[in-house]
């Protein structure tokens, strides 16, 4: 009976681990602030980006699950938003939904000539807290620093970027 019980419990268990909707990787989105309008819109979180120092360029905003093994790791992004940079004031805003409550990170980098590729001279970055960054961790903060907690609603948070 005892035997019986514990097979039913961890079948009850995995039924119900397998009820969670995995993490999609790898989707680009448009950058859509209506999503973010009001917090009974999440989850989502609606992120500040302030410190441009040029009108030029590509921005790109990515969401991770704030894991060691995803974070920053190619591929692993969950949702990605790139497009022109067109501050206001050096800053800008976007909204980037998560597939649920949970902790995650994000990702900031401002290609100033839009090439594609990263120049550590040039670009600038940022993460979700603010960590700091330096040539001596080639601008890569371990998650335990930039992870956060998104809510079930709208998240908000500000990220200041960082040139070399």
């Amino acid at each position: 009976m005892v035997m019986v019980k514990v097979a039913m419990g961890v079948m009850a268990g995995a039924a119900m681990i397998a009820a969670i909707p995995a993490m999609a990787h790898g989707e680009e989105i448009a950058n859509d602030l209506g999503r973010c309008e009001s917090s009974a819109k999440g989850p989502a979180v609606l992120v500040d980006v302030r410190g441009f120092t040029a009108a030029t360029g590509k921005v790109r905003v990515q969401s991770y699950p704030a894991t060691k093994a995803a974070w920053l790791a190619k591929g692993e992004w969950l949702n990605r938003i790139d497009t022109a940079v067109r501050p206001a004031n050096g800053a800008m805003r976007f909204c980037v939904p998560v597939p649920r409550a949970g902790e995650y990170g994000i990702a900031v980098r401002h290609d100033r000539d839009g090439n594609g590729k990263t120049d550590i001279s040039r670009d600038g970055g940022g993460f979700s807290n603010n960590p700091s960054i330096s040539i001596f961790n080639l601008g890569k903060p371990g998650v335990e620093k930039a992870a956060f907690h998104v809510g079930p609603g709208v998240t908000k948070i500000t990220i200041n970027l960082k040139y070399m």
